[in-house]
């Protein structure tokens, strides 16, 4: 068969094939995409740091004097009050003793009667020559002796007192008092290693935290600056997340924060405060405060799903450009407010960024754009789709 004949029986066969096989599918159409749209708006940023609760006092029962523990007078875990009687020292050797100094007193004042009106009497001789003055003399310190003897009696007579009023162990501050750690019949003594009970008062609280040494400097600049701005007095509020996940219903202060800083962590102590009417607040507790540093009035806010890392581990936007054509942007990342990143720098007021659809979205892509929230259901990988027949 000549040449030109097979050439045309080949192409009559391929156009048979074409015209009896399947069309080529089409091209895949433009992904759809879910975009919100930046503003800026006050933003409130807070910086959350683990603490631990004491007491606003704290004080130590303890004994003054040696003795038997005859009474115990207040129910563990109650609210004592300061002079309130915790205590009771058996006494009897006490009383003993205020007796016995009363006694002594007693005796150096009536001696004092008597070398007085002797030295008064060799004083009126030995001016008429009668004695010697050294006699005169000799009684004149008889009796200043006896002044002093009184005076050391009474001394003793307080300390006597003292000790019969430390038989009575008193409470030294307003608290709830612990559980005793003494009972009746045990015998203590002043300077004991062991404190009989512990107060201590709750009715506010101390939050002990630990912040950064950088975070502060950083916050102060913005201060300064202009960048952020507190309210009311100046003063910063704090919010307490408790073990349990749930926030304190009232908010403290920010009271204190150390001079230096501590060279092992780099960090700051810093003390907040907290009203603690019901008595939620235990000493001990871990929590987590939330220090409230100010307001960024200009702030703007990302949802977390708009952001990515890239290989650098730098944080990145997709961006709807000119032409709904996808575009990627270098962004910086403050901190997380909520379930948004407060972003300083890479994007601005207006920028459409990409939040829903990102999968197999790429930077140059032309995509089709929707508001956050409203982007059709994309059909299934390998759906059935309609097909051209001949």
């Amino acid at each position: 068969m000549p040449e030109y004949q097979l050439r045309s029986l080949a192409m009559a066969a391929t156009l048979a094939l074409c015209a009896c096989g399947k069309a080529p599918p089409p091209p895949p159409p433009p992904a759809a995409v879910g975009f919100v749209v930046l503003k800026t708006e006050p933003v409130t940023l807070t910086t959350e740091l683990p603490g631990r609760i004491s007491a606003l006092e704290t004080s130590d029962v303890r004994p003054q004097i040696t003795g038997v523990v005859r009474q115990r007078l207040f129910e563990e875990g109650s609210i004592v009050h300061a002079g309130q009687v915790l205590y009771v020292i058996e006494d009897s050797a006490y009383r003993a003793s205020v007796l016995n100094a009363r006694g002594q007193l007693a005796t150096a004042e009536a001696t004092i009667h008597s070398t007085a009106a002797q030295a008064d009497r060799y004083r009126q001789l030995a001016e008429a020559h009668a004695i010697s003055k050294q006699d005169a003399d000799n009684a004149e310190a008889s009796a200043a002796q006896a002044r002093a003897q009184v005076i050391t009696a009474r001394g003793s007579l307080q300390s006597a007192l003292v000790n019969l009023d430390f038989t009575r162990v008193r409470a030294p501050i307003t608290g709830r008092i612990g559980r005793s750690l003494f009972t009746p019949g045990a015998l203590v003594s002043s300077g004991q290693s062991d404190a009989l009970a512990t107060i201590q008062r709750t009715d506010q609280v101390y939050v002990d935290l630990s912040q950064s040494a950088a975070q502060l400097l950083d916050l102060k600049s913005e201060l300064g600056s202009g960048g952020m701005h507190r309210d009311g007095d100046g003063s910063t509020p704090v919010q307490l997340v408790l073990p349990n996940g749930q926030v304190y219903p009232i908010e403290g202060k920010l009271r204190f924060a150390e001079v230096t800083v501590d060279q092992n962590t780099g960090s700051v102590a810093v003390r907040a405060t907290f009203p603690n009417p019901g008595g939620v607040l235990l000493p001990g507790l871990f929590v987590r405060a939330r220090i409230i540093e100010g307001v960024q009035p200009q702030g703007i806010l990302v949802p977390q799903a708009g952001i990515a890392r890239n290989d650098r581990g730098d944080a990145t936007a997709l961006v709807l450009g000119p032409d709904n054509v996808v575009q990627t942007r270098l962004v910086t990342t403050r901190q997380t407010v909520g379930d948004k990143w407060l972003i300083t720098s890479g994007l601005k007021p207006g920028d459409r960024v990409i939040v829903e659809g990102l999968v197999g979205v790429m930077p140059g892509m032309k995509v089709v754009p929707h508001p956050a929230g409203t982007v059709p259901p994309q059909p299934a990988p390998g759906a059935p789709t309609e097909r051209g027949h001949s």
